[in-house]
């Protein structure tokens, strides 16, 4: 076998060296590549087309595209305005801001947004969590000026953050929530949800605002005297009507209209009953009257100085988090469908600077939508003026239907939250990370369990902690694999893995698949050492060829710093008083450079690297044959 010289990546400057990784590091996907050897004014065009994706998808839109984005804008305006009012319940917030959240942010992600398919508005999860936050602090039946503008103040700093994200491209930043973590946070976040509708359901009047589940099922119970058999009755005839509308959905969906009228449907039916019996029963609870007329300006409610500032930034930060994510991820889902590309970056700037005009215009937290998005994309929607088509039906029904909303029973909101979460709870999920991955399967549960028992930030700050642990503990403790030669070639694979594999007499080659930090050098110079022993004792117990040389693959090992250049040079020195040879085999290129740099690579000799592991079998072996 020809033996190959290793040689040295090309000589480059600290400068560029920091340039390319910074690069790496914030522009993975190159977005100046289209703007090279272009004319100053074709430059422009496309910084406007990429500051305003409007720009670029605007100019070939046709009719043929504005009859599917009607049809598809007036059939999310159906699930919009019925959820809009009951995601503003479920944070505490008079009905009528759901109704402004959904007509400012589409507008502006029109605009803003790369999404064909996303639909934009009030979402479950950070509704609920900005209703929770809010009310352990501050009373919205108290104080409902202060909580108000707490809730536009958060709206604000949530979408700072993720505009912030997007402009210095910190995207990654979110990527630490893993969906393991994900799905159980969803999962706890979603019964509670539901649990808290009971209030709506039952008729009850006084009830926790906690938002853990033991607190709720007593509050549930220690009111039965508040119970109403009048709003029993219809709650769950309208949750029942409203789950089998969904079954039906997700069984044909060809029927995607069922589910997409069926909230809708509930509102007026249910509104026309309880306008029916008015001078008969006063026991069903009732939204009341709601203002008629647009969104009024908001800025001068936002809240920049005083005691309650610090509770707005962390609820901004964290529904920052959760309604940046669960945007991202929707409109990848349905990108993905077309064989689309959808700007991470793009999109945090979008959600943000709708979130930013939208604490502004009287709305709170919004983000794109799963439940609406698949609507819109079932109902044949192909760009974003689906969007502007369900802003403009909910203006009409800002200016002129309002007043018939007065006797929309609390009870059909209750069931269209529900409804709209029970979806995210994915048990399927749950047995395939048990199937496939133990570890993310117990980060799952201590999420749901944390958010059900303790509380939702508790159970948020227990995802990512878990997200971090496994990170840490994957970067501290990497997988160092025994590799042996599979026959009749020059593989070399774990042995483990292949029980073809065969160990070569005299050689432990062993596999490290993590790259060498301070975190783990340690750990992995202990666990060499321990290898290095089993192969001893089984040499001994087996009458094998004398252990003489161990060969790190480093083929895996992506980087190196000074902790593990270290940790390579007192292995090297502690071998060799066992009269023991390390040899190391396929260092990339700035592994190589750093143990060129540290004088390392001088000390393992003309016969301490190699290109592959079969060079170094080969001419190892080839040096221990006597000389003739």
């Amino acid at each position: 076998m020809e033996i190959h010289k290793v040689e040295l990546p090309p000589q480059r400057s600290t400068f560029h060296k920091l340039k390319q990784r910074l690069s790496e590091i914030f522009f993975p996907d190159d977005p100046f590549y289209p703007f090279k050897n272009q004319t100053f004014f074709t430059k422009f065009i496309l910084g406007l087309q990429y500051l305003f994706p409007i720009f670029q998808w605007g100019p070939q839109y046709n009719l043929r595209l504005l009859r599917s984005d009607l049809i598809s804008g007036l059939t999310i305006t159906s699930l919009a305005i019925p959820q809009g009012i009951s995601y503003a319940k479920l944070a505490n917030l008079p009905p009528i801001i759901g109704l402004y959240s959904s007509f400012v942010p589409p507008l502006i992600y029109s605009m803003f947004g790369s999404s064909k398919h996303l639909c934009v508005g009030p979402v479950s999860i950070a509704s609920m969590i900005m209703g929770s936050m809010l009310s352990e602090s501050v009373s919205f039946t108290q104080q409902p000026t202060l909580y108000l503008k707490l809730a536009f103040t958060a709206t604000f700093f949530a979408g700072l953050f993720q505009a912030s994200l997007g402009i210095f491209r910190l995207g990654f930043i979110i990527d630490f929530l893993s969906k393991a973590t994900l799905i159980g946070f969803m999962a706890g976040a979603a019964v509670i949800v539901s649990l808290q509708q009971l209030k709506s359901l039952l008729g009850i009047v006084h009830f926790t605002n906690k938002m853990q589940i033991v607190p709720v099922l007593i509050s549930v119970f220690k009111q039965k005297n508040e119970w109403s058999w009048q709003t029993v009755l219809l709650g769950f005839f309208l949750l029942v009507f409203l789950l089998t509308t969904r079954y039906i959905s997700l069984k044909k969906p060809k029927l995607f209209w069922v589910s997409a009228a069926a909230p809708l449907t509930s509102v007026i039916l249910s509104t026309i009953l309880v306008f029916l019996l008015r001078n008969k029963t006063n026991a069903i609870a009732v939204i009341g009257a709601l203002p008629k007329g647009i969104n009024p300006p908001s800025a001068n409610l936002l809240y920049f100085s005083g005691p309650f500032l610090t509770l707005a930034i962390k609820v901004g930060l964290i529904i920052g988090i959760l309604s940046l994510t669960e945007g991202i991820a929707v409109g990848r889902t349905f990108a993905a469908l077309h064989n689309d590309q959808i700007d991470g970056n793009k999109e945090m700037i979008a959600i943000g600077v709708m979130n930013i005009a939208g604490s502004c215009s009287s709305c709170f937290v919004t983000s794109g939508s799963f439940s609406r998005s698949a609507v819109n994309y079932n109902a044949g929607g192909k760009s974003a003026v689906s969007n502007i088509v369900m802003s403009a039906a909910v203006v009409v029904t800002l200016l002129l239907l309002m007043p018939l909303f007065h006797y929309t029973p609390n009870a059909v909101l209750g069931a269209i939250i529900i409804t709209a979460v029970i979806g995210l709870i994915d048990y399927q999920a749950v047995f395939k990370l048990w199937k496939v991955d133990k570890l993310d399967c117990l980060a799952c549960l201590c999420s749901f369990f944390g958010v059900l028992f303790i509380s939702v930030p508790v159970g948020l700050s227990i995802a990512v902690g878990i997200s971090v642990f496994k990170i840490l503990l994957h970067v501290s403790r990497p997988n160092t694999l025994v590799l042996g030669n599979i026959p009749g070639t020059n593989i070399f694979h774990n042995v483990n893995q292949y029980k073809e594999a065969l160990r070569i007499p005299s050689f432990l080659i062993l596999g490290i698949e993590s790259p060498i930090y301070f975190a783990n050098s340690n750990y992995l110079q202990e666990r060499i050492l321990r290898f290095i022993r089993e192969e001893e004792e089984h040499i001994i117990a087996n009458n094998g060829s004398t252990l003489k040389c161990i060969i790190l693959d480093m083929t895996a090992v992506t980087a190196i710093d000074t902790s593990g250049l270290d940790t390579l040079c007192e292995l090297r020195k502690t071998l060799e008083k066992r009269s023991l040879k390390l040899v190391l085999a396929n260092p990339v290129g700035n592994v190589l450079e750093k143990l060129h740099q540290s004088k390392n690579l001088d000390n393992f000799g003309l016969r301490g690297v190699y290109l592959t592991v079969g060079e170094a079998v080969t001419d190892i072996s080839s040096s221990w044959k006597p000389q003739p």
